[in-house]
């Protein structure tokens, strides 16, 4: 992991859009795609940029099995959240993995940090609130519109829980946003469910081609 001194360079806070988690010149200010097309979340909050050395962190914890590494990403993740001083939601939801991914990799990666994000809260959690039904194709290098067809119908409030969604602020997690396709859609469907609020905590956010015109 960081080193102390690291991990304070690697983390300091920066102004972000407070609707997408890209940085902006203004803090407080949403970005031009935002204030352009609004997407379906009050709140987004991010460690840090995707880039060194988060691109090699992340990869270990998502990719090479590391889920040792998990407890430390949730506590950097959980102090932004408290730092931000915002509400806290009812639940905290990860981005669902698809079916035949999650057998391929043993986890998700998302839940291994809501749970612990949640536990660090005190704000309750579920795996299986959010369900991916079908496993779309892998995003990265996917351009944002092809993004949004992939993830379109994939996403659903797992019945049995829609009425404790209905009316509630929900705080969806992930490890790495580069468009925003997943978390939007995500986002779309807890809202078609009666969720009240909605906000996106992830560990990084992929810095747009052009500051402020990305989601």
């Amino acid at each position: 992991m960081l080193c102390a001194s690291c991990h304070a360079q690697a983390t300091q806070p920066l102004p972000r859009c407070p609707r997408c988690a890209v940085r902006v010149a203004t803090a407080g200010l949403c970005c031009a795609t935002c204030l352009r097309d609004p997407p379906p979340l009050e709140r987004s909050l991010a460690v840090a940029d995707y880039g060194h050395p988060w691109d090699r962190l992340i990869t270990d914890f998502k990719f090479r099995g590391r889920v040792e590494m998990a407890a430390c990403l949730a506590q950097m993740l959980a102090e932004v959240v408290s730092r931000d001083g915002g509400a806290l939601p009812d639940w905290i939801v990860p981005i669902p993995l698809g079916p035949k991914r999650l057998r391929e990799r043993g986890y998700n990666q998302a839940w291994e940090l809501a749970r612990r994000v949640a536990r660090r809260l005190g704000v309750a959690s579920r795996a299986d609130l959010l369900v991916r039904l079908l496993d779309t194709p892998h995003q990265v290098g996917a351009m944002r519109e092809e993004r949004h067809r992939n993830l379109a119908q994939a996403l659903i409030v797992e019945p049995r829980w829609s009425e404790q969604v209905r009316g509630r602020r929900v705080a969806l997690v992930d490890d790495v946003v580069t468009t925003g396709a997943t978390v939007t859609a995500a986002a779309r469907v807890l809202r078609q469910a009666g969720a009240t609020e909605i906000q996106a905590w992830m560990l990084a956010r992929t810095p747009p081609p052009e500051a402020g015109h990305a989601v």
